[in-house]
């Protein structure tokens, strides 16, 4: 195994495939928490938007909400597309996680802006709602929205979507082992735990 291997696990907090793949991965990583560095990445999958989402894109996503259900055993709340105004706009929850990064939030708040989406019904588009999410995770409410509006956070934001590129990164959820100077791509399986860490650990031990 090489001390200098990292896992990039690249997400959106709005990927739907993120909250399928979350069960399997949660597994994936504690089982290499000993054997490899873990780095969390904010892929950033819709840019900055107002518009409400077509109606056969709205369509289209809970089509593909169903069949994430039957392939992942995850659950959704389909009440989200009649309780808001659907938006494809995912920044804004990157950049929260972002934020929350600064104080070891990072992946607490990942998985809370989930649940809010998928199980609550809630609109992680809607910056008011985030700054709900962070204050309940323990980080300054004024703090928090000063950061999330900051130019440092953009900044990063643009950071985090270049290191995704530059992993070879073209969709979420992602898992790049990086090992030196070489990287390699991982195919995760959705369903199959061991599946992914039997890949992972043939390359550490290579």
């Amino acid at each position: 195994m090489s001390a200098s291997a990292t896992l990039y696990y690249i997400y959106d907090p709005m990927c739907s495939w993120c909250w399928g793949f979350r069960p399997v991965w949660s597994q994936v990583k504690a089982a290499l928490k000993d054997k490899v560095d873990v780095v969390y990445v904010a892929g950033g999958l819709a840019p900055d938007s107002d518009e409400p989402m077509e109606p056969e894109v709205c369509d289209y996503l809970q089509k593909t909400w169903r069949r994430i259900s039957e392939q992942c055993g995850v659950e959704f709340n389909f009440e989200f597309w009649t309780q808001n105004t659907p938006v494809r706009s995912t920044w804004p929850s990157c950049r929260a996680t972002l934020v929350a990064r600064e104080y070891g939030r990072e992946v607490a708040l990942y998985e809370r802006i989930q649940r809010f989406y998928y199980q609550e019904a809630g609109n992680p588009s809607d910056y008011a709602s985030l700054y709900d999410l962070g204050e309940e995770l323990g980080i300054p409410r004024e703090t928090f929205i000063e950061r999330i509006h900051s130019e440092d956070i953009e900044r990063q934001l643009q950071e985090e979507m270049a290191l995704a590129e530059s992993l070879g990164v073209r969709g979420y959820p992602s898992v790049v082992l990086k090992i030196g100077d070489q990287i390699h791509f991982i195919r995760h399986s959705y369903t199959d735990v061991d599946a992914n860490l039997q890949q992972i650990e043939a390359l550490l031990a290579a």
